[in-house]
């Protein structure tokens, strides 16, 4: 399963990218817009890689730049409910610093929507985000996302209960989005 756009390949996550994951999620620039834990190292998330594989309402997937086929940012996707026709994007990044504020992300997320209404038959696409993240609460507005509310201590990170910023985007909003647009 592989998306595409004009510069990025989406790819499955590989056993053999969770190497990259950890140096990108120790990283704070990376680490500090998500809940997951400060100290946690390649085994974590090997474990984690290879636990979310086995799940059927999880997908993960590797965002790698076209020109040099070099991985730059990650997704999972959870919550995958075909009865409910709903999925949650639960992180989606850019991990290297001089890959951010090139478009990377947006493109990503243009595709990845794509690819969950018209080709997975979503009726709604949710994410949330930690409230003092304005870079990504202003692309997911931007793209089309509505708030629902705060989802109070709705996360945790480092043994501390955080806040999140609840979000969703309707097949029907997409659509007219992508008329429109």
């Amino acid at each position: 399963m592989q998306m595409e756009s004009r510069r990025l390949t989406i790819r499955k996550s590989l056993i053999e990218d969770c190497a990259l994951f950890a140096k990108w999620e120790s990283n704070e620039e990376v680490s500090r817009w998500f809940t997951m834990d400060h100290d946690r190292d390649y085994n974590q998330i090997v474990q984690e890689f290879i636990l979310r594989n086995v799940e059927t309402d999880m997908m993960q997937f590797t965002i790698v730049r076209k020109e040099d086929a070099q991985p730059i940012g990650r997704i999972w996707l959870s919550r995958i409910d075909d009865d409910y026709d709903s999925l949650d994007i639960s992180r989606i990044y850019i991990a290297e610093t001089a890959m951010r504020g090139q478009g990377y992300g947006e493109e990503a997320l243009r595709c990845l929507l794509e690819y969950c209404f018209l080709n997975l038959h979503r009726e709604r696409v949710t994410l949330d985000h930690i409230p003092d993240n304005e870079v990504a609460a202003n692309l997911y507005t931007k793209l089309g996302f509505q708030y629902e509310g705060i989802a109070r201590h709705g996360g945790k990170k480092d043994g501390r209960y955080v806040d999140l910023k609840q979000m969703s985007m309707l097949r029907s909003e997409y659509a007219k989005l992508n008329r429109e647009g």
